[in-house]
């Protein structure tokens, strides 16, 4: 026998008792590993010193209009006469923060895995087999998911199969082992209809049976566990899982824009800031984004270090220009707003439909 096989038909003694995977025994898949808690070993980055800035050009009143020109033109049931007739009377600009925080964190599990036995060299050295988080594995680029599946050194051997008892074969589900089925055409009878037209099966030929098509009448399939070959080799896999996760606030104006519709419109960037480990911003023009900053950091940091170890984080500020546009048309005032820096239009008030089936945008 080979100094690894090992005999073993019940599902306890399937796995082996492998030196820092004494856990495992308890569980199929997935045992979650916990990051080693290590000191911060990169240096807390400086201390932004000075607000960055940047210059938004103004929205002219020309803009705007055809702005809402073409909201108006892009709905079937809109009248463009407001955006060509209406006169703008006010023009006042809310500009709008948007922040963002990305950590990409890796994550690992080991998981018991079996395959036919092929005859493959298996490792007999002995050896103490390395721990999850002892394995170099590559890390891909920052902030893109992925995954990887390692098998973890020195823990392979050789077991009978469990499956089929070391058989090479298991018994025909859909016969049962019979080597033949019901006949579907007659229902089992041999005769197509009844007493005294009674017409012999054409499909069975009268048997009422017919042959198993799955294991051609052999009562018996190949194992699918073990190919047939009657052994497997088990082992252990490290299963790697890296995950970018995002999470954005805006700080909200009293522009009366709905802040939904912000989340999807683009904004510039003008603050960007990449580390191990980013620290709450200071010294930006509106403290509320350092409240966000310091609340999303505390909430990925208590998201994460119990189980995942972070690899690098990111945090952007983004302005999202809005301007609330007040215009008058046969007399009476209306609004609409143009924001994001491709001038999305939202104009809940628009004077001029004829029935209430467009969306709102």
């Amino acid at each position: 026998m080979d100094p690894q096989e090992q005999d073993g038909m019940s599902p306890d003694s399937l796995y082996n008792n492998i030196p820092g995977y004494e856990a495992m025994l308890s569980v199929s898949t997935g045992e979650l590993c916990h990051p080693p808690v290590l000191s911060e070993q990169y240096a807390r980055p400086e201390i932004q010193s000075s607000c960055p800035t940047w210059e938004i050009p103004s929205l002219s009143k020309e803009d705007a209009l055809k702005a809402l020109l073409m909201y108006a033109s892009e709905k079937t049931c809109y009248s463009t006469k407001p955006a060509k007739e209406g006169v703008i009377t006010n023009m006042e600009v809310f500009d709008t923060y948007r922040y963002r925080l990305e950590t990409f964190t890796e994550t690992r599990t080991t998981e018991w895995c079996h395959m036919p036995y092929y005859g493959q060299t298996i490792d007999t050295s002995g050896q103490i087999p390395p721990g999850p988080w002892e394995m170099e594995v590559k890390t891909p680029p920052f902030f893109f998911d992925s995954s990887e599946t390692i098998e973890v050194p020195h823990t392979a051997f050789v077991k009978m199969c469990h499956f089929c008892n070391a058989v090479g074969t298991t018994l025909c589900f859909t016969c049962s082992g019979a080597c033949f089925n019901r006949c579907s055409a007659c229902h089992g009878s041999g005769y197509f209809s009844y007493y005294p037209n009674m017409q012999i099966c054409w499909t069975c030929g009268g048997a009422g049976r017919l042959t198993c098509w799955d294991c051609s009448g052999e009562g018996r399939l190949t194992c699918s566990v073990c190919s047939g070959k009657r052994k497997i080799k088990v082992s252990i896999n490290l299963v790697v899982n890296w995950l970018n996760s995002i999470d954005e606030d805006c700080v909200e104006l009293s522009s009366g824009l709905q802040m939904f519709k912000l989340r999807s419109a683009p904004g510039i960037s003008v603050f960007t800031d990449s580390n191990y480990m980013v620290y709450p911003v200071t010294y930006f023009p509106n403290p509320t984004i350092a409240q966000i900053s310091e609340r999303l950091l505390k909430e990925h940091r208590e998201r994460f270090s119990p189980t995942s170890r972070t690899l690098q984080q990111r945090q952007t500020i983004e302005v999202i220009p809005v301007t609330k546009v007040t215009y008058e048309w046969k007399e009476e005032s209306h609004v609409f707003f143009v924001y994001g820096t491709d001038g999305r239009v939202s104009a809940d008030d628009y004077p001029a439909t004829c029935c209430g089936c467009c969306p709102l945008m």
